[in-house]
């Protein structure tokens, strides 16, 4: 097998195309030196705030909201995917550093990234010495493999990403580890240190998968199963010392765990202490009262705490660049949105100025989201904006969405709901932005919320979207891995359709769509792939098939105790946990 390439150098020039596509409003650097709270203003957006190498002491999180799950295999909100790193290793991780530097990818379990064959099928990685369980016992390629291979116990271990599931077994024909003690053929482990993987087809993005904390290894002996998420045993610097869901969450040192295995993590604080509540205005409290040092959720302060921080602390504020977007997708089972023009009279008809401005304005919302590519992506193409949303300075165009209404047989307008998550204030104001702009074409929109944690089987399943007449669904999403295959598959890919756990909400069964995808997955070359997507983003949009809103922005609070603050591209914007310490 002889090494082509190492994704290291995939994850370089992934690097750049991102750097190349990013907003200038994205890079936000510099800082207020009249600011209070002893910091700058963005001093953790493409630099590193209070850098520092001094350990001890313990690193406060405050949340609003828990884990979907602690364990690795279920896993699945980003928060939760950084916050994982403390106690769970990769064979290869993200580069602890600011902004688009930390997308290249590094060894972590492995001595170095992977040997991968001339047809792109084969991947093989040698494991470090000394790698250790929090009880000594060495960590071994057999480990690594069982911990992948649980992403086949569906029926038990259901919730998390199944990215390496899907592209080593496509058709799904093995039962997994519980049902099959024999293991899965296509992932080998000839002695303890080596892991092969044997793809049935070429796939770029395959050592970015690998890097997601849901291929974390993971001990037989100590596999609890569904009830693994209340005690994850760690790998990493830290190990679990109490749990109690909703509540409280307590890491504390890893003493087996060896530093000189481990460049990616700096382990300053002796314990990471977690504390959840109900209440988010509570939590900007306590942020600015200090008696935490950042949100746990990292989804930016409500309005009363945005305010106070701006107003009297910014330089304790962070305002990067996420790489989410907000937007609404029609399902085209609902009446009239399987036609293209009504959709497109829905798209042209909103004011995405007002949108913005509900959401917060360009610091606390975002950009105006000109297509579906979020910046951070490679791929984006802000000068795609076929719909003039920027052009017109994010104004609705009347004109055009009474054009379109004429076009698909609904010259008065017509009736229709908007699902949105009561769960997520900026969404619902959102939403009544968007019914207030539509109202003037004549298009009259009914808001329904909805829980935002049963997303999954409300919007989330076909039959309850048709049943209540969702025509439009608002809601977010971001990048599982910084990709376009990481962040396009699961809304626009035909084969992602569900009837249930949906996230195709528009019900795009388009197959240039599909091929184009499938080409820029197999390509190999980051550059040409970031293209691919930058066309099949264009095909998506010619067809309506979504309405973009925002590139989010938030509004993060830095304590001044924290050290080692930094946004990273790699967790779509949010501080890279992993490396915080405390003064």
């Amino acid at each position: 097998m002889k090494p082509l390439r190492t994704s290291r150098r995939r994850l370089a020039a992934l690097s750049a195309v991102a750097a190349a596509t990013l907003l200038a409003t994205s890079a936000c650097g510099g800082g207020d030196s009249d600011n209070e709270g002893g910091g700058e203003y963005n001093a953790g957006v493409n630099k590193v705030a209070n850098a520092s190498s001094k350990k001890g002491g313990t690193l406060k999180f405050v949340g609003v909201q828990d884990a979907d799950s602690w364990d690795t295999t279920r896993m699945y909100y980003g928060f939760v995917f950084d916050f994982s790193r403390f106690y769970s290793r990769q064979l290869v991780s993200y580069t602890p550093k600011p902004g688009k530097k930390s997308l290249d990818l590094k060894p972590d379990l492995a001595t170095d990234n992977a040997q991968i064959s001339e047809d792109g099928k084969v991947y093989k990685y040698t494991l470090k010495n000394g790698l250790k369980w929090e009880d000594g016992k060495p960590i071994t390629s057999q480990d690594v493999k069982y911990g992948i291979e649980r992403q086949w116990a569906q029926k038990t271990l259901s919730g998390g990403p199944t990215y390496i599931k899907d592209v080593l077994d496509p058709d799904g024909k093995w039962k997994g580890p519980y049902e099959d003690k024999g293991g899965f053929d296509a992932i080998k482990t000839p002695d303890d240190k080596t892991i092969e993987f044997h793809l049935p087809k070429a796939n770029g993005d395959f050592e970015q998968m690998l890097a997601m904390p849901t291929n974390s290894p993971v001990r037989e002996d100590k596999d609890t199963k569904s009830k693994y998420t209340l005690r994850p045993f760690s790998s990493g610097p830290y190990k679990f010392k109490s749990y109690t869901p909703n509540k409280s969450l307590l890491l504390v040192r890893n003493k087996h765990w060896d530093r000189n295995s481990d460049t990616l993590r700096k382990a300053l604080p002796d314990k990471v202490k977690v504390t959840l509540l109900t209440n988010p205005d509570e939590r900007d409290k306590r942020l600015i009262n200090g008696d935490a040092d950042l949100d746990l959720n990292q989804r930016g302060m409500e309005v009363q705490g945005r305010q106070t921080a701006l107003k009297q602390h910014k330089g304790n504020v962070d305002n990067p660049q996420t790489g989410f977007i907000s937007y609404v997708a029609f399902p085209q089972s609902v009446k009239p949105f399987d036609n293209i023009h009504c959709r497109k009279a829905a798209i042209y008809g909103t004011n995405h100025k007002s949108v913005q401005t509900a959401r917060g304005g360009p610091t606390a919302g975002g950009e105006l989201a000109v297509n579906m590519l979020p910046p951070t992506v490679p791929g984006s193409d802000q000068n795609d904006d076929q719909y003039g949303i920027r052009k017109n300075g994010g104004a609705a165009d009347v004109a055009k969405a009474k054009e379109e209404l004429k076009k698909c047989g609904k010259p008065n307008g017509f009736k229709t709901t908007l699902a949105v998550r009561n769960t997520d204030k900026a969404d619902v104001k959102s939403a009544e932005a968007i019914q207030a702009s539509l109202k003037k074409v004549g298009i009259k929109v009914e808001l329904d919320e909805f829980d935002g944690s049963q997303g999954s089987s409300i919007v989330g399943n076909q039959a309850t979207v048709k049943r209540k007449g969702y025509g439009m669904i608002l809601y977010g999403w971001g990048p599982d891995f910084p990709s376009g295959q990481g962040y396009g598959i699961e809304l626009w890919h035909s084969s992602k359709i569900r009837d249930n756990g949906n996230n195709n909400y528009a019900l795009i069964d388009d197959p240039k769509i599909d091929k184009g995808l499938e080409d820029a997955i197999a390509e190999l070359d980051p550059a040409k792939a970031a293209e691919k997507y930058a066309e099949v983003n264009h095909r998506v949009m010619e067809g309506g098939y979504y309405l973009p809103l925002t590139y989010l922005k938030v509004v993060q609070w830095r304590s001044d105790r924290l050290t080692n603050v930094y946004a990273a591209d790699s967790f779509s914007g949010w501080y890279d946990f992993a490396s915080l310490g405390v003064k």
